[in-house]
């Protein structure tokens, strides 16, 4: 995040005080952000720190709420399972057609691409970790509690 906002200083200041434009920063603030935030996925359920709206199931019994844990944690698998093999689908195709972005940067797609079955497959990783936790951890929530 912090190289995605030195980048985008530099344009700034390149555009508007020297007249200079470049033609890299906008593109790879852009990966940066990508990058970042999808590898950051499983870190960020790690922490606790997705959001979640438990309104209905602070009001269930704890027994209760650990099966919805235990649900959300299933439905989440499943979820960046399928997002991490059409991610590198998609990847891969890019990669072997060797498309590009079609900027005046013209990076390969499949820098931005790989990102999604790397961040998803870390997710889907975790989140495998988490479910076999709760053996020994009683949790009542994935999120973090700032009601």
């Amino acid at each position: 995040m912090a190289a995605t906002g030195a980048m985008l200083t530099y344009e700034v200041i390149a555009r508007y005080f020297f007249i200079k434009p470049t033609i890299w920063a906008a593109e790879l603030s852009q990966l940066c952000l990508i990058w970042g935030c999808l590898l950051s996925l499983g870190w960020v359920l790690n922490m606790r720190r997705h959001i979640t709206v438990n309104a209905v199931t602070a009001l269930l019994p704890v027994s209760a709420q650990r099966i919805c844990v235990i649900l959300s944690l299933a439905i989440l698998i499943a979820f960046s399972s399928i997002v991490t093999y059409w991610g590198w689908d998609i990847f891969h195709d890019s990669w072997e057609r060797g498309r590009t972005t079609g900027s005046l940067l013209n990076l390969p797609s499949w820098v931005a691409e790989l990102s999604v079955p790397v961040g998803f497959g870390l997710l889907t990783v975790q989140a495998f970790v988490e479910l076999l936790s709760l053996r020994r951890v009683h949790v009542s929530s994935l999120g973090a509690s700032h009601e």
